[in-house]
């Protein structure tokens, strides 16, 4: 007999950290229509009571989902817990930059949320997002799977809408993925790129749309410093990783398993040791349920594993 699969309506999701990023998510996921109940969960009582009025007077405008504030204890039963919690990226600061500061709250917090809610998957957030999941795994005792960072999901995003605007086509007949740390390490895999399943240079060469290695460069660049753009003008991003964030929760609550490039634990036959970072992955409802491994070019490949070097160096110093 199958096992029946929870309705998201019924859903109980749990954001912890309800500053722009964890409150723009439980607005995205409320006018997404994906769960039947939000829980949000900060130090700062006050402002979570706040955000969670302001949602729930949306709820009659879009859906009819409960909205809440709370203390741990209230994420019992969550289906999926997201975790935005911890300081932000400030202008000129690196996402490594955070992450002195950010452990210590992954020290508190994600044992917390596992004793209140240990079926939950958990989905972070906070930055530096391939350093703090792990953290996470490591911190919860839970298996890889239900374990799982933002990744470069909004960076693959990221790469497609400008890829759409320099080829004049809709983003989402490209596929491209960015690749290893969410930051300053990461990697394009060009050599895996299609449009409308053409490989990139070949549909470049049959539309007679050249695409020189600089252009490459200065697009990718756009891509990787995007955060920081954005960072230097309004002081913070959180519209688009809320949107990110909800798409994962969606693959996830819809068993959809859809290929997403989150962070993750990589697999063992890669051989780049005991870290997560971000490759494509099978998601659904158990979380994350194959990784892929991209054949890569010469080039690619060895930008991809500096990318891990990076991270591996900065992972030494958390002693988990």
């Amino acid at each position: 007999m199958m096992e029946k699969k929870q309705q998201p309506g019924s859903t109980k999701i749990g954001v912890v950290g309800v500053g722009r990023v964890g409150a723009t998510f439980a607005y995205t996921l409320l006018l997404r229509g994906l769960v039947g109940e939000i829980v949000l969960v900060d130090l700062d009582h006050d402002r979570a009571q706040g955000e969670a009025m302001d949602l729930s007077h949306a709820a009659p405008l879009s859906f009819p989902e409960r909205i809440r504030s709370g203390d741990y204890g209230d994420l019992a039963g969550a289906r999926i817990v997201m975790i935005a919690a911890g300081a932000s990226q400030k202008s000129g600061e690196s996402r490594l930059d955070l992450l002195k500061r950010n452990i210590k709250v992954f020290r508190s917090v994600v044992p917390k949320v596992v004793a209140a809610s240990p079926e939950a998957i958990l989905l972070v957030a906070t930055n530096p997002v391939d350093l703090l999941s792990y953290a996470a795994w490591k911190l919860s005792g839970l298996p890889t799977e239900r374990v799982i960072g933002s990744g470069t999901v909004l960076d693959t995003a990221r790469f497609r809408h400008l890829l759409g605007d320099r080829l004049g086509v809709d983003p989402r007949n490209i596929h491209g993925y960015i690749i290893g740390e969410h930051g300053d390490s990461e990697v394009a895999a060009w050599s895996r790129t299609t449009v409308a399943g053409i490989p990139l240079d070949e549909y470049c060469t049959r539309c007679g749309c050249g695409f020189p290695e600089d252009e490459r460069r200065e697009l990718f660049e756009q891509t990787r410093n995007a955060a920081y753009e954005i960072i230097s003008r309004k002081g913070s991003t959180y519209y688009a990783v809320a949107a990110a964030l909800a798409r994962i929760v969606e693959a996830i609550l819809h068993d959809q398993r859809s290929i997403l490039s989150v962070s993750t634990r990589v697999p063992e036959s890669d051989g780049l040791g005991d870290l997560y970072l971000s490759l494509p992955a099978v998601i659904g409802s158990a979380g994350v349920e194959r990784v892929l491994s991209l054949p890569l070019s010469k080039e690619e490949d060895g930008a991809f594993r500096r990318s891990a070097q990076v991270l591996r160096e900065n992972l030494e110093t958390l002693a988990l």
